[in-house]
């Protein structure tokens, strides 16, 4: 078990005692979770804004096993409602871009603050907190910027939180394989922002639910900044590339220089849902990898005992084949 920072030991047995709350937990990254807990007997609370529209989570466990309740991150009386009775609480709640009151400041910084004062009031055991790599309060990036603002609030209030940064996640429903895939699918040129040269460390999202379990478990070191990245470094040449490769495309790569890619960032973030934003661009100006000293430190995946991280080329093909041209019937040979 790890110790806090207070001396107090941290972690929890995984049983059907166990009552777990998950803040944004029907989102991709929480329906892996979800799945994973499900397999321990854990009951858990899925908290989210629209517990009608979490029905899809019910199956991954038993009768009663899953309970969606309403909250939201900006109002902290539905954060506390929802973590009464709790012994662990997962923070999963993020945006890739805005919409509305949902900011990044609302929900990635004082969201991220409203769930460790729920935590606490509740008394759990055990808080684990999902950030980014790449958050950095002093990124040209809001997303960035509030990630790290969020980090720093769940440490003030939740001392003994374990915070979790991961690299591009990849599954079947994620925003970042399958948005390569769809726009090679009509258009016939793929933009490489700022050359392409962008490194990126995806990381599978059934790992990254293993790492919640590990940091419930008390396999984390309390308090700790945990690095998840999986097996492969990948530039954003490459990552396109096998994109290319899986959906069975041939398509011209243009070289897209950071200045102009802003421009259109502007321009697109007007859309209701854009492709583009000036503050991804703005994040794709550095790399997204594990960091040295992490590995040093081994507040990894294998430092929390995962060691054999799942590879792009064992999942991504398999969710990519819908995109080829003949989709399922394609023969497609790695």
């Amino acid at each position: 078990m790890a110790v806090d920072h207070a001396g107090r030991t941290v972690g929890i047995s995984l049983n059907n005692a166990t009552l777990i709350t998950i803040y944004g937990g029907s989102g991709f990254i929480g329906r892996h979770v979800v799945r994973a807990l499900a397999k321990t007997g854990a009951r858990m609370r899925i908290a989210v804004r629209q517990p009608d529209l979490a029905g899809h989570l019910q199956p991954l466990g038993g009768v009663g096993q899953i309970s969606p309740v309403q909250a939201n991150v900006r109002f902290p009386d539905s954060l506390i409602a929802a973590a009464k009775g709790a012994d662990a609480v997962i923070n999963l709640v993020g945006i890739l871009a805005p919409s509305g009151q949902q900011t990044f400041e609302a929900v990635q910084d004082v969201g991220a603050r409203h769930v460790a004062e729920a935590a606490r009031a509740a008394r759990a055991k055990v808080l684990v907190h999902m950030s980014a790599i790449g958050a950095d309060a002093e990124s040209p990036s809001t997303y960035a910027r509030t990630k790290a603002q969020g980090e720093a609030a769940v440490r003030e209030i939740y001392p003994g939180a374990v915070i979790l940064r991961p690299s591009v996640v990849f599954g079947p429903e994620d925003e970042f394989f399958n948005r390569f895939a769809a726009m090679a699918r009509i258009a016939p040129a793929l933009p490489l922002i700022g050359g392409g040269k962008t490194k990126f460390q995806p990381v599978f999202a059934g790992d990254v639910a293993k790492a919640v379990i590990a940091a419930l478990s008390g396999k984390a070191q309390a308090g700790a900044v945990y690095e998840l990245g999986g097996p492969e470094v990948l530039s954003m040449k490459e990552v396109i590339q096998r994109v290319l490769s899986y959906t069975m495309r041939k398509r011209m790569l243009v070289t897209l220089p950071f200045p102009v890619a802003k421009l259109q960032g502007v321009i697109l973030q007007l859309l209701p849902n854009p492709l583009l934003t000036l503050d991804q661009v703005r994040l794709l100006e550095r790399d997204n990898v594990v960091s040295e000293v992490a590995k040093r430190e081994q507040r990894t995946l294998e430092g929390l005992g995962i060691d054999e991280p799942v590879a792009v080329e064992a999942v991504v093909p398999d969710y990519l084949e819908q995109y080829r041209p003949k989709g399922q019937f394609s023969r497609y040979q790695p």
